[in-house]
C-alpha cells in the first residue's frame, strides 16, 4: 500500500491543503484513469455535417430531425430551393474536373454565325455570356446591332457609306477643291452633282439604224392612232369558205338537214380521232355544238378569230368571222343557232348572225368579259348576262342596248353563269371561291355557298335531268350540287383523277347523263360513270392543254375536243 500511495504521491508543486486531503481517512477512495479498447474514430465529417446543419434553414417537410437546431433556424422564414443556375463553389465539394466545376454550355448554330458573321462585318461581337463586347470596333447604339436584326434600308446605307469612302479614296485631287469642276460632278450635296453636260458623242452605224426603225415604227403607230393611247379600230369583217352560201333550193348553209335525228338514246365513250380541224393559228378557247342538230361547230380562238365548220359532210371551216381585235375568250349561241355572243379580251362583247357573218350589236362596260349567255327563254332572248372582269354580272336589253341590272356581290372576277330552276335562277361562280344563286332579274343573292375546302370553279355544266350541276374545282376534282332549293353537296359524287389546276377546262356531260367528261392540263380527256364515279376512259387528245370538250347532241358516240395546240379534234 505504501508502495502503491508513493507512486501516486502529489507532486511536489501541489500544497499541503491537498496532500492533507488525499491523505486523510475522510477522502474518497483512490481511482485508476479509464481505458477504452475501442478504435479511434474520426468524427471530423460529423462536426462538418452538423456544422452545415446548423448553418442551412430547416426543410417544413421533415417529421424527423437529426440535430438539435436552434431557435433561429425553428422560427427563420420558409426557403425555396437553390437556383439551379446559381454559381457553385469547389469548396463545396460538387468537383467534376481537376481545377474545380466545369459547366456544361451550348450555343446554338443560329447564334454562333450570328456573332460570327458580325465579328467580320462590323469588326465586333457578343460573348457567349451575352455581358461583354470583344473586338476592337465599339457600336454605337446601347444595343449592338447584328447582320440579322438590320433593317434592309440600314443595310444599303452602309454599303452605299462603304462605296462612297471607297470611291473617295480614287477620285482625283481636283474633286476635293470646292471650287473645280470636279467637285460639282462628284459631291452628293451639289444640285448639279452628275448633271453636267458633255459634248454628244457619235452615234455607231447600228446604233443609227436602230434609232431609225424605232421612229419609223414610232411614226407608224401614231398614223394608225395608238400613239396617244388610243385603241385602233377594228375592222369587222367575215369571210365565207363554203361552195354557195344557199342551195338550189334556197336554204342557207346553215339550215340543219331534215333527216337528223337521234340515231339511238344510249351514248358510248368514244374510240379513236376520226377527224381533225386544223385553221387557227394559236389555241382554241372555246368549242360550241350547233343547238339541237350540232352539224355545225362553232370555235373561238387566241388568234382573234372565230370559225365555223361543217360536221357532217365537207368537214371544212364554212365561215371565219372577224371583229375582235385581242384573243377570243367565250361565245355562246342563241336557241335557234342563228346568232351567237362572243366575248374577247378587247373589252367586247359582240353580237353576230351566223350565216351572214355581220355584226348586229356590240356591248362594253370598260371591263374585260369573261363569260356570255343568253336567257335560254324563248321570249327572253333579247336579254344577254355577262360575267365581268370586276366581279360584276351585268343585264343588258339587245334590243333598246341599255344595261337593265348589275349583280353586284361577288369579290373576284366572274367565271361562269348557269340557268337553273326552269331560267328562274342562275348560279354564278367566281375567283373568289365561292357559288352565289341569283333570282333572275333581281339582284340580291338567294343562296351563298362557300366552304373553307372550296377551290376556285371556272367551269359549271348542268346534267340533262336538270337536277345536278358539276363544278370543276381547282383542286384537281370535280363536284356535284343538287339545284333544288338547298343547292347541297352531293358528298357521295366525287369525281378526281385528272390534272386541272391552274386551267379553266371545260366539264360537260353525255346527253343521256350517263357519263362524266373533262378536259385536263396534260392535254387528255377523262370520262366518268355517272353512278359509279370510276374512270370510265381517258383519251390522248392534244399536245398541251385540253381545254373545252363537248358531246356531239345527236351522234351519241362522237365528241369534239379542243387544246391550246390550235387543233380541234372529232372523236
Amino acid at each position: 500500500m505504501d508502495l502503491l500511495q508513493s507512486s501516486y504521491a502529489p507532486d511536489d508543486a501541489s500544497s499541503p491543503e491537498d496532500s492533507a486531503a488525499a491523505s486523510s481517512p475522510d477522502s474518497s477512495p483512490l481511482r485508476l484513469p479509464s481505458k477504452s479498447a475501442a478504435p479511434a474514430v474520426d468524427d471530423t465529417a460529423l462536426a462538418l455535417s452538423a456544422a452545415a446543419s446548423a448553418s442551412r434553414p430547416l426543410d417544413p417537410s421533415l417529421h424527423l430531425v437529426a440535430f438539435n437546431p436552434t431557435a433561429d433556424q425553428l422560427w427563420a422564414p420558409i426557403v425555396g430551393p437553390q437556383h439551379p443556375h446559381a454559381p457553385i463553389s469547389s469548396a463545396s465539394g460538387n468537383r467534376n474536373h481537376k481545377l474545380g466545376h466545369v459547366e456544361d454550355a451550348a450555343v446554338l448554330p443560329f447564334l454562333f454565325d450570328e456573332q460570327y458573321n458580325t465579328f467580320h462585318r462590323f469588326g465586333y461581337a457578343s460573348d457567349p455570356s451575352g455581358l461583354h463586347i470583344v473586338g476592337d470596333a465599339q457600336p454605337q447604339a446601347p444595343e449592338p446591332d447584328t447582320v440579322y436584326n438590320l433593317a434592309p434600308s440600314e443595310h444599303k446605307r452602309r454599303r452605299l457609306l462603304a462605296k462612297a469612302d471607297n470611291q473617295e479614296e480614287l477620285l482625283p485631287p481636283e474633286a476635293k477643291n470646292p471650287a473645280s469642276d470636279e467637285w460639282i460632278l462628284h459631291n452628293k450635296q451639289s444640285p448639279w452633282a452628275g448633271k453636267k453636260e458633255a459634248p454628244p458623242a457619235e452615234l455607231t452605224e447600228e446604233q443609227k439604224q436602230y434609232a431609225e426603225a424605232h421612229a419609223a415604227k414610232k411614226a407608224e403607230k401614231e398614223a394608225r392612232g395608238e400613239g396617244k393611247g388610243e385603241r385602233a379600230e377594228v375592222v369587222v369583217k367575215s369571210t365565207f369558205h363554203g361552195k354557195e352560201e344557199r342551195d338550189y333550193q334556197g336554204r342557207s348553209w346553215i339550215t340543219p338537214p331534215k333527216d337528223a335525228k337521234a340515231s339511238n338514246g344510249h351514248c358510248y365513250i368514244p374510240k379513236r380521232c376520226v377527224h381533225e380541224w386544223v385553221g387557227h393559228t394559236k389555241g382554241v378557247s372555246a368549242i360550241r355544238f350547233f343547238p339541237k342538230y350540232g352539224h355545225l361547230l362553232l370555235s373561238a380562238s387566241m388568234d382573234c378569230k372565230i370559225k365555223i365548220w361543217d360536221v357532217l359532210e365537207s368537214r371544212t371551216c364554212m365561215r371565219t368571222y372577224m371583229g375582235h381585235s385581242k384573243a377570243v375568250r367565250d361565245i355562246s349561241f342563241s336557241n335557234d343557232g342563228t346568232k351567237f355572243l362572243s366575248a374577247g379580251y378587247d373589252r367586247n362583247i359582240q353580237y353576230w348572225d351566223t350565216e351572214t357573218g355581220q355584226v348586229i350589236s356590240t356591248f362594253s362596260t370598260g371591263k374585260v368579259p369573261y363569260v356570255v349567255k343568253l336567257n335560254p327563254d324563248e321570249d327572253k332572248q333579247h336579254i344577254l348576262l355577262a360575267g365581268m372582269s370586276d366581279k360584276k354580272i351585268v343585264q343588258w336589253d339587245m334590243k333598246s342596248g341599255q344595261i337593265t341590272q348589275e349583280y353586284d356581290q361577288h369579290l373576284g372576277a366572274v367565271n361562269t353563269i348557269t340557268f337553273v330552276d326552269n331560267n328562274r335562277r342562275f348560279v354564278t361562280s367566281s375567283d373568289d371561291k365561292s357559288l352565289r344563286v341569283w333570282e333572275f332579274g333581281i339582284p340580291v343573292v338567294i343562296k351563298y355557298i362557300s366552304e373553307a375546302h372550296m377551290h376556285s370553279m371556272p367551269s359549271i355544266a348542268l346534267h340533262p335531268n336538270s337536277n345536278w350541276l358539276a363544278a370543276q374545282s381547282l383542286d384537281n376534282q370535280i363536284l356535284i350540287y343538287s339545284t333544288k332549293e338547298r343547292f347541297q353537296l352531293n358528298k357521295k359524287k366525287r369525281f378526281a383523277g385528272h390534272i386541272v389546276a391552274g386551267y379553266a377546262c371545260q366539264v360537260n356531260f353525255s346527253p343521256d347523263g350517263r357519263f362524266v367528261m373533262s378536259g385536263d392540263g396534260e392535254g387528255s380527256c377523262w370520262f366518268w360513270d355517272w353512278k359509279s364515279c370510276r374512270r370510265f376512259k381517258t383519251l390522248k387528245c392534244h399536245n398541251g392543254v385540253c381545254i373545252g370538250c363537248e358531246w356531239h347532241p345527236l351522234e351519241t358516240s362522237k365528241v369534239a375536243t379542243c387544246g391550246w395546240d390550235g387543233v380541234i379534234k372529232y372523236w
